[in-house]
């Protein structure tokens, strides 16, 4: 009986070393070596200074930038809470988020269809990315704000629009903060 208690009591101890410290360490150097960038959570660095990163999102609500998506993580955005909030589709704080929303948004952009990611969270609650609809959606009330032509303005978005990975995998989209970060480059706010 003592015998198998150390045996396993150091078996703990050398599974806890190899697979608790050993071996994050090599997977955590060698990502560094090999991909520095996403390694470190592709930070978006601007004037010396982290501003965000191209995996999470942010939230912008000023009417001269481009708004993210809804977020369900935590009070908004918040990496340690990603996740979805679990409310089924006839869940009336669901449905009554949902509605405000949608009567925001038409007050914005009277008879234009609404696109479904400008008023639902993603899975994780963090997506950095809107669809082209949504920031074609968006684009009149910015541009108006911005000061900009909305032809300059779409072609500012067609510049931050990623096609479908590898060209069949997932769906266009449009990063938020470095479109944001690029319009306030190029078009400070008024």
């Amino acid at each position: 009986m003592k015998k198998n208690l150390v045996t396993a009591i150091w078996f703990t101890l050398v599974t806890t070393v190899i697979f608790g410290i050993l071996y994050p360490l090599a997977v955590t150097g060698i990502s560094q070596l090999l991909f520095p960038g996403r390694a470190s959570g592709q930070l978006i660095e601007r004037n010396g200074k982290v501003v965000g990163s191209r995996l999470i999102g942010q939230e912008f609500t000023a009417p001269g930038y481009f708004h993210s998506r809804p977020s369900a993580a935590g009070t908004g955005y918040d990496p340690t809470s990603s996740g979805s909030n679990n409310l089924g589709p006839t869940n009336k704080a669901l449905i009554d988020r949902v509605k405000s929303d949608v009567r925001k948004l038409q007050a914005e952009n009277p008879g234009a269809p609404i696109p479904i990611d400008l008023v639902t969270a993603s899975g994780s609650g963090l997506d950095p990315d809107i669809s082209p609809a949504a920031a074609e959606f968006q684009v009149p009330r910015v541009a108006r704000e911005r000061g900009m032509s909305e032809a300059e303005l779409r072609a500012l978005v067609e510049k931050h629009t990623q096609g479908r990975q590898f060209g069949f995998l997932g769906e266009p989209r449009v990063g938020v903060l470095e479109l944001n970060l690029d319009l306030d480059a190029g078009h400070p706010r008024e």
